[in-house]
């Protein structure tokens, strides 16, 4: 399973525990890192430590709210202790609560802006030193083609827009520690939030695809493991002089 390049590398992958963030934990393991799957409950990652094992590779389950900073720093203390010095971080915790701007309550924007930009503000926080001392890191977070702007989403597009901009800040002031940062912004993934936009919208599952799969050239839906390919790209030491950018993975589709 594993690539000799990357067999010293701890990678910690958050929202683990499906979809994306699953196939980016499998992905990264198959390239050879040892894999912390973390999200708010470590036993939802089960599945995912599970096949990431049964492949040979190795991998541990890690609860942690993402936006709280005592959970994050025990979390990270905990896996560089199991794991060794995480050099590989991917940023993928994250929700919709959408809802139209003039009825989103405050509690709905906080919720969604801290675990996506202050979670990922929180753990790359918290793994800076570790990349630092090694001289060699990785951050990618996963943004979202919302990130310029969809009706009915203020508070998602907003942490996804800052989302990018905190990459693009990091790549400059983390460059001459070693460390690149960037981002990977999905189109239209299919993925249990896909199934709640359509829920959301009135439509059944196929009637959502049917009408978003029109508007994209390559005629069909992402899947997460066309993400999670993107992201070996950034996590990988060919990478090394790639950094501030946002890479959509959108199958050609421009909004």
């Amino acid at each position: 399973m594993s690539n000799a390049q990357n067999d010293s590398r701890v990678a910690i992958v958050t929202g683990a525990a499906q979809g994306i963030g699953a196939a980016i934990a499998l992905r990264l393991a198959q390239d050879g890192c040892r894999v912390a799957a973390l999200d708010r409950d470590a036993r939802d990652c089960g599945g995912t430590v599970e096949r990431i094992r049964a492949a040979g590779g190795d991998a541990e389950a890690v609860s942690a709210d993402v936006a709280d900073e005592a959970e994050v720093a025990a979390a990270v203390a905990g896996i560089a202790d199991a794991l060794g010095p995480p050099t590989v971080l991917v940023n993928n915790a994250g929700f919709a609560r959408d809802g139209p701007m003039a009825e989103m309550k405050v509690e709905d924007w906080d919720a969604v802006v801290n675990v996506h930009l202050r979670g990922a503000f929180l753990m790359t926080r918290a793994v800076q030193p570790f990349m630092a001392g090694a001289g060699w890191g990785r951050i990618i977070n996963i943004s979202s083609t919302s990130a310029r702007g969809h009706a009915g989403r203020v508070n998602y597009c907003a942490a996804k827009a800052g989302t990018e901009g905190f990459v693009r800040a990091l790549a400059v002031e983390l460059a001459p520690l070693g460390i690149t940062a960037n981002a990977v912004a999905p189109g239209l993934v299919l993925t249990a939030m896909t199934r709640a936009s359509a829920a959301r919208r009135g439509l059944s599952l196929e009637q959502h695809l049917e009408n978003q799969v029109a508007r994209i050239p390559v005629g069909r839906a992402g899947r997460p493991e066309d993400i999670a390919h993107a992201a070996s790209f950034f996590a990988g030491p060919q990478a090394g002089f790639v950094t501030g950018q946002v890479l959509y993975v959108t199958g050609g589709a421009c909004d």
